[in-house]
């Protein structure tokens, strides 16, 4: 006979106590138990034994067991019906604490099975006396509906809720606009839902009283909600956009963030239907304060409030023109909120206080921080782009710092100073000379390429451009490819302006885009230089040497039409982001978008394969991408659908169309490879006379002294 030893374990103690004859020793074991379930352990075997400690009178124990049910229901689908009766029987318990927590657990449960058992509590407790019981009735049929929609229409608990809207209660009323608008919001996210559907929440004028009626009442979330739900009412004219208006100013002054944000949210909507000039201009100089007020809360909701002002702004930026100071940053200020509160100060920023933003600004660039400052030189810029009287004083700031010779502040003036150039053209001609000394100073592409676009702009004024251009010439293929287009376009300009002191330069860079740089991108942009400087001057004056229109500082970040969208989501994560919720926002459960998404990507995947035969396909009978006098192709050659057909009949056409290929790569080169493409003379691009046309001074070709098979158009 076989002795079995005893059986040890966190979870078989905690069993052994949740059966004890003892109630205090049964308590404490739900205690520990839910504390293991809180850290992460499995406390899942222990369901039956928490189950039977549920029928008691004690409120704290019932409420550890409702816990420990809802979050081992899913896993435990079969047990859970066993309390059900339990539940059943504590929605008439004359407690209505109790009713309402056994209502609430059971709408939270989501298991299949429990759902039938549901209808029936919830009926009683829909027309339960106690409102708190109703309100936590009202929130489960929201529960109910995301789980089996039907059998919420089927047993009228829409109606329900559209009777209880009339409660004299606004607890009541708060939940059950909840509760009906996410119901709304659930029925409206299918495609084919109409405006017929019980679903679909509509908001008359008689609802439209009832909620004013109670919107100073409830609580903060229950105000919450009553507003989003005002926010999607269509007034029907004037006079009710200016009454909506009117009841909805009061919750400016309510203590919570979320409150006030959604009352703006409310005001901004329902202004547009406002037609006195009088009543808008007092509706916007109280939205002030309350949006001011928001700045001294922490510094994650200081953020949330200056991006929903950003957006208030763009639409109406006279809301704070009197409150520049409150936006100034402060030492202890996160990095978040201080380049929030920038760009604010510059939209905020005119004549009457840009000496005090300028002052500001300059003390902000001397901080620590450097990205702060960079934000702050920036900010500089874009108030002199702004503020053209101011333009002078901000260069002058600049100048200061320039002289401080701190290599990222030096850099990031530098950059600045190109779009005051760009903006006030042939104006502070004088600050070159200052900024071309600081040469050895940069070492960033957007500095460096920002210098050179400044000396090839005035070249014609600066005395050793050739030189200063040269520097960059030399190390190139060294640079960045933002660096390279703008050195080589610099230096045609200089060539256009003083031809006779820089063929040699201007021949140099050609023959380096051409032959030694990497990227297509200046490739591409230096032979189409040469044929321009090789052809027509004169073209390549008109085309080079434009006159560009001076540039603005926008108004607003993102199109009138998507601000009006977000100034309708503000207090959301829309008007955060300054995105529409769409953007970011998956719609459907357990991610079904993401899958259809995925099987539209392998029909998308295999249509842009079909696409890159067909334009392979296409340019076999293609000449050189820079002649423009190609030769209109043969007769009879198939084009278009039919050479892709003609190519699918080659190995690696049909591997990539049927998805086996084991490298596409390789396959793609076969393709090309088995094409008979026209290669170019040696003599030249295409034919281009290697002198420029005119009395002007010769320039010669830059592939001249290559071989076919080296040059880069071959290919083609």
């Amino acid at each position: 006979m076989s002795i079995r030893g005893p059986r040890k374990g966190e979870n078989y103690e905690l069993s052994v106590d949740l059966n004890s004859e003892y109630r205090d020793k049964r308590k404490d074991a739900i205690k520990r138990t839910i504390a293991s379930m809180t850290v992460g352990k499995d406390v899942s075997g222990l369901f039956p034994d928490v189950l039977k400690n549920m029928q008691t009178d004690d409120l704290e124990q019932k409420k550890l067991v409702y816990l420990y049910l809802m979050n081992y229901a899913k896993t435990q689908p079969e047990l859970v019906i066993l309390a059900v009766n339990t539940f059943v029987k504590d929605t008439d318990d004359p407690n209505p604490l109790v009713r309402a927590l056994a209502i609430r657990t059971m709408g939270c449960l989501r298991a299949e099975k429990i759902i039938d058992y549901l209808c029936d509590p919830l009926q009683k407790c829909l027309r339960d006396e106690n409102p708190y019981v109703r309100k936590t009735a009202a929130l489960c049929v929201a529960k109910l509906y995301d789980l089996k929609p039907e059998l919420v229409i089927d047993n009228g608990f829409l109606e329900q809720l559209q009777e209880m809207i009339s409660d004299s209660n606004p607890m009541v009323v708060a939940n059950t606009i909840a509760a009906l608008t996410d119901i709304h919001i659930a029925a409206t996210s299918q495609p084919s839902t109409s405006s017929s559907d019980p679903g679909v929440f509509v908001i008359t004028a008689a609802i439209l009283n009832k909620l004013l009626i109670a919107l100073n009442e409830c609580s903060e979330w229950g105000r919450v909600a009553i507003l989003n739900a005002l926010a999607r009412y269509v007034a029907a004219d004037d006079k009710e956009s200016e009454h909506i208006c009117e009841r909805v100013v009061p919750q400016f002054q309510h203590v919570n963030g979320s409150v006030v944000l959604a009352a703006v949210k409310v005001i901004m909507i329902h202004m547009r239907g406002v037609r006195r000039e009088d009543l808008i201009k007092q509706l916007v100089k109280k939205m002030a304060p309350p949006l001011v007020t928001l700045l001294s809360s922490p510094p994650e909701v200081q953020w949330v409030a200056l991006r929903n002002i950003n957006l208030l702004l763009q639409k109406r930026p006279d809301i704070l023109s009197n409150e520049m100071r409150v936006f100034f940053c402060k030492y202890n200020d996160p990095l978040y909120v201080k380049v929030e509160k920038l760009d604010i100060m510059v939209r905020l920023a005119s004549e009457t206080n840009v000496d005090a933003h300028l002052s500001e600004l300059k003390e902000y660039a001397s901080e620590v921080d450097v990205d702060f400052v960079r934000k702050s030189i920036k900010a500089i810029g874009q108030t002199a782009v702004k503020i053209e009287s101011a333009a002078e004083r901000c260069v002058n700031v600049l100048l200061e710092l320039i002289a401080t010779r701190v290599s990222y502040v030096v850099q990031e003036a530098v950059v600045v100073m190109k779009d005051i150039f760009r903006r006030y053209p042939s104006t502070y001609e004088g600050v070159i000379p200052t900024l071309c000394s600081n040469l050895e100073e940069l070492d960033e592409p957007e500095a460096k390429a920002s210098l050179i676009w400044i000396i090839g702009e005035y070249a014609n004024k600066i005395d050793n451009a050739d030189e200063l251009l040269g520097i960059f010439v030399d190390s190139f293929t060294e640079e960045s490819y933002a660096v390279q287009l703008q050195t080589l376009t610099a230096v045609v300009k200089l060539f256009l302006q003083k031809p006779d002191s820089s063929q040699g330069i201007v021949q140099r860079v050609l023959n380096t885009a051409t032959k030694d740089c990497d990227s297509p991108d200046v490739r591409d942009r230096a032979y189409i230089y040469w044929r321009l400087l090789s052809t027509d001057p004169g073209a390549a004056k008109a085309v080079v040497l434009a006159l560009r229109p001076p540039i603005s500082l926008p108004q607003t970040t993102v199109s009138p039409a998507l601000l009006e969208e977000l100034l309708g989501e503000i207090s959301s994560l829309a008007s955060v982001y300054h995105k529409p919720s769409e953007t970011f926002v998956g719609r459907g459960r357990v991610g079904v978008d993401i899958v259809q998404k995925k099987g539209m990507d392998l029909t998308d995947e295999r249509f842009s394969t079909q696409k890159a035969l067909q334009t392979v396909a296409a340019g076999q009978q293609a000449e050189n991408l820079l002649d423009f006098d190609d030769a209109p192709s043969p007769d009879g050659q198939p084009s278009g659908l039919a050479a892709t057909e003609v190519l699918s009949t080659t190995p690696a056409a049909a591997n990539l169309l049927a998805g086996t290929s084991s490298n596409p790569l390789d396959d793609l080169v076969s393709i090309f490879g088995g094409m008979g493409g026209s290669g170019m003379s040696g003599g030249g691009v295409n034919g281009i006379p290697s002198a420029v046309a005119g009395s002007g001074p010769t320039v010669a070709s830059p592939v001249q002294a290559q071989q076919p098979q080296d040059d880069l158009l071959g290919l083609f």
